[in-house]
C-alpha cells in the first residue's frame, strides 16, 4: 500500500470500527448492561473523533481525491458523495447529542434520540466505505485536490 491509500485506508477503519462498537454498545443497552453500553459507546465516538482527526487532517494538508472514474458515473458519484457528507454532519451532530443526554442522565431523550442516531450512523459508515472503495479500489487514479475543488468541480 502505497502513502496514497494510507490515510483514506486508516481513517475508513476506524469509521467501521466506531459503527462496529455503535452496534455492540447497542446490543448491550438492550440487555440492560447499562456500564457496558457506555463504556462501549464512548470507544465508539473515540474511534468517530481518530476517524475525523485523520480525515480532516488529510483533507486540510493534501487534499481530497477525486473521481478517477467513468465522466459517465460522475454525476451519480456526486449525488452520492453529497449525500454521505450531509449524512455524515447530521450523524455527528446527532452523536453529539445523544453522548450529551445519556450523560446528563437525561435518559428517555437519549433512548429515542440514540436509536435513530445509531441507524445514521450505520449507513453513514456503510456509504463512507462505499465512497472509500469508489475512490481508491474501483476507480483509483483520481487527482489529489482541496475539497471545494472536488465538490464544485473547479
Amino acid at each position: 500500500m502505497d502513502l496514497y491509500m494510507l490515510f483514506p485506508t486508516i481513517s475508513t477503519f476506524f469509521i467501521v470500527v466506531s459503527a462496529i462498537l455503535v452496534a455492540i454498545g447497542w446490543n448491550l443497552a438492550i440487555k440492560r448492561r447499562l456500564e457496558a453500553h457506555k463504556k462501549m459507546m464512548i470507544a465508539g465516538a473515540i474511534a468517530a473523533i481518530l476517524f475525523f482527526i485523520i480525515y480532516s487532517s488529510r483533507t486540510l494538508l493534501v487534499g481530497n481525491t477525486d473521481w478517477g472514474g467513468p465522466d459517465s458515473l460522475a454525476p451519480y458519484y456526486y449525488v452520492f458523495l453529497i449525500f454521505h457528507i450531509i449524512l455524515a454532519t447530521v450523524a455527528a451532530v446527532f452523536g453529539i447529542t445523544t453522548l450529551v443526554l445519556g450523560f446528563k442522565e437525561k435518559y428517555a431523550r437519549h433512548r429515542r434520540l440514540g436509536r435513530v442516531t445509531s441507524v445514521i450512523w450505520f449507513i453513514t459508515a456503510i456509504t463512507g466505505v462505499a465512497v472509500y472503495v469508489m475512490l481508491y479500489i474501483l476507480y483509483p487514479g483520481g487527482h489529489t485536490k482541496p475539497v471545494f475543488d472536488i465538490l464544485f468541480r473547479l
